[in-house]
């Protein structure tokens, strides 16, 4: 302070990250040891002055104690201190990937091994940015805490999320290990502890509801499909009209996650409607044909064409494609449907993967008695 102040000046400010109130004066004895009796005041060295939390603070305790003693200034209490903004995570460029080489045998591997074209897509852009990353180094000198410090780097600068570290982690070790043929315990990269996330599922009547609004007929087979049959939306636009078995009521579904076959079930009542699809779009060969013949449908347009009919249909949350499979294996749990052949519909390796929905069936739940019921 440059004048003397002959008074208590207080003001909102922040310490540590904490909202507090300030309380500035020309050093006095008396004044501080005051101060000191008042519960949860403290002094800041470097601050250079006493404060106390604002959840603390409370001014008339402070008018009692100095009162007679000396001026309280208390217009700074009315000032809010500047919101500091959280730093925003950098935005990543990543031009390298025009030409950055990809290491040699990658993508052979990749098709030997049938992975589908999106991971084919992912694992190439995140073995350049490794690549990238340490040039001119060679990635093949590299140790396991190379790797690891590498995934730490992108976790502190860029707060990837846990699924794209750990598919940044699979690209990696698919290379050591797939193409190098290097020893697994070699690259023990650290991942992330998985989340425990409930899948979001949709009521019968919101299903219904959102059916309803889509006023197109191929718009309606498409969205009515994927929750009869429990499909990803991958499956669904790679469906052939060859896959819809009319007789054995069932849709054959090909080449799947982790490249198996499996049949889900075909509803009598949309085989009609898609039979009115057929007659109306006559589509060649993909069931669900794109913008142009001979072309498969837009991944990205069965996302915009549920958005408008769940705004259509006033539900406020976000909805995607995904939450349809969810429902459709939830609704088949609540109708009884042993969660064996739940696990076959889906198409999951493990039953682990399947038992989630047990967590959130409303059905299961409703037969819990409450133990309040038995006192009130």
């Amino acid at each position: 302070m440059t004048a003397k102040k002959l008074e208590i000046e207080l003001k909102r400010d922040t310490h540590k990250g904490q909202s507090i109130i300030a309380i500035i004066f020309e050093y006095n004895t008396a004044w501080a040891d005051m101060l000191k009796a008042i519960s949860g005041t403290r002094w800041s060295q470097t601050k250079k002055y006493w404060y106390i939390s604002e959840d603390k603070f409370n001014l008339n305790i402070f008018f009692e104690r100095f009162k007679g003693v000396t001026y309280l200034n208390y217009s700074g209490l009315r000032k809010k201190p500047p919101v500091t903004e959280p730093k925003k995570p950098e935005k990543r460029k990543y031009f390298h990937r025009q030409t950055t080489p990809l290491p040699n045998g990658y993508t052979e591997k990749l098709e030997q091994k049938r992975y589908s074209e999106s991971t084919h897509r992912t694992y190439k852009a995140y073995i350049k940015d490794f690549i990238h990353a340490f040039a001119p180094k060679s990635i093949d000198q590299l140790s396991n805490d190379d790797v690891n410090q590498y995934m730490l780097n992108l976790i502190r600068e860029f707060e990837i999320s846990a699924s794209e570290q750990n598919q940044r982690i699979n690209a990696i070790k698919f290379y050591y290990e797939k193409v190098l043929e290097r020893p697994k315990e070699l690259y023990s990269v650290d991942r992330p502890r998985k989340q425990k996330q409930l899948p979001q599922v949709l009521s019968k009547l919101e299903i219904k509801a959102i059916i309803g609004e889509c006023r197109n007929l191929k718009h309606r087979c498409i969205l009515s499909l994927i929750y009869s049959a429990g499909l990803r939306r991958s499956e669904l636009i790679n469906l052939q009209i060859a896959d819809i078995l009319s007789e054995r009521q069932q849709v054959l579904i090909r080449n799947a996650k982790g490249n198996k076959d499996r049949y889900s079930l075909l509803s009598l009542n949309l085989l009609e409607e898609l039979r009115k699809y057929f007659k109306e779009y006559r589509p060649k060969y993909w069931l669900f044909e794109g913008q142009y013949p001979n072309t498969q449908y837009s991944p990205t347009s069965i996302g915009k064409i549920l958005q408008q009919a769940s705004y259509r249909a006033k539900i406020q949350r976000r909805i995607t494609p995904h939450m349809l499979r969810h429902s459709f294996a939830t609704h088949l749990l609540e109708q009884g449907v042993d969660l064996r052949y739940i696990q076959v519909l889906l198409g999951h390796s493990s039953s682990k993967t399947t038992e989630i929905y047990t967590h959130v069936s409303s059905h299961e739940i409703a037969k819990i008695n409450n133990p309040i019921d038995d006192i009130l």
